[in-house]
Formats: structure tokens, sequence, C-alpha cells
């Protein structure tokens, strides 16, 4: 795993010359907010692939084979995480001056990314603690459908 320092900040990442995104898929973060006492974990990919119309001077390149031609191309651009601080909604409406951003985890794969953002978010009962803003794990386990009881 890359790391400058310990702990790792998002903007350590940003600040530093020598980290190249290409190297890995994304990262498992930790948002806090100190004011609240509050967190929120997440997961953040460093690039993700959208589609793109072809243009006229495009199309006219492609040689006429069998079947359809295409018509639209796949680009891969860098994503906003360096300005992203999570999806929650609460997250969201905080100023983004009172919010610090932890990686808890860099990933090589997109499986990975995903294990170990589920891991954190089990491993931190974010569900049954109320200073998590975390309302759901993988958008199958709910805060809301806990029982309440010990």
């Amino acid at each position: 795993m890359f790391q400058t320092k310990n702990p790792l900040y998002v903007e350590d990442l940003i600040n530093d010359p020598d980290f190249n995104i290409e190297e890995f898929y994304g990262y498992v973060y930790l948002t806090m907010h100190p004011k609240s006492n509050r967190s929120y974990i997440g997961k953040k990919a460093f690039q993700h692939t959208t589609t793109k119309k072809l243009g006229k001077k495009e199309l006219a390149e492609i040689p006429v084979t069998r079947g359809k031609r295409p018509s639209k191309k796949s680009v891969i651009k860098e994503s906003d995480w360096k300005t992203y601080y999570g999806s929650n909604t609460e997250v969201k409406s905080l100023p983004k001056n009172e919010l610090t951003r932890m990686v808890l985890r860099l990933c090589k794969t997109k499986k990975e990314l995903t294990y170990y953002e589920t891991k954190y978010l089990f491993a931190f009962n974010v569900l049954e603690n109320d200073s998590y803003m975390n309302d759901n794990i993988l958008g199958k386990f709910y805060r809301k459908d806990l029982s309440t009881q010990e």
C-alpha cells in the first residue's frame, strides 16, 4: 500500500508529486465532521469510464466492415476524487471546510475496493453507531431495518 505518512489524508495524495492515480483503482475513506463528532465511510474510484459520441471525422476514419458501425467510444476520465466528500445527504449539506477526509485503504481493483469498504462498514458497526452518518451497507442492509433491542 502506498503511504506518505500515518495517518494518510486525501490532501496528502493530492499534494504528493509521486502519487500516481494510474497505480490504483480507488480508495476507502473516512470523512469526519469534528463539530458534530460524526463520520462517514465510503469508497471512491480515481477514474471512471464514460461514452462519447463519435464525430463525423471519427466516423469517417472507421473502416466499413460487416455489421453495424460503432457510434460511440469509451473514454476514461479522472473522477472528482479531489473534491469528493461522500454521497450521503448529511455529508453533502455540511460545509467542506469543516470536514476532514482520511484514507483508510488504497485499492488496486474494483472488487478489492468494494470488499474493503464493506469490511470497514461492518468493522466500525456503522449502522448501530449513531456517530456514523452511513444509513446502509451495499444497499442491502439498512439502519432503519435493524431492531433497537439488545
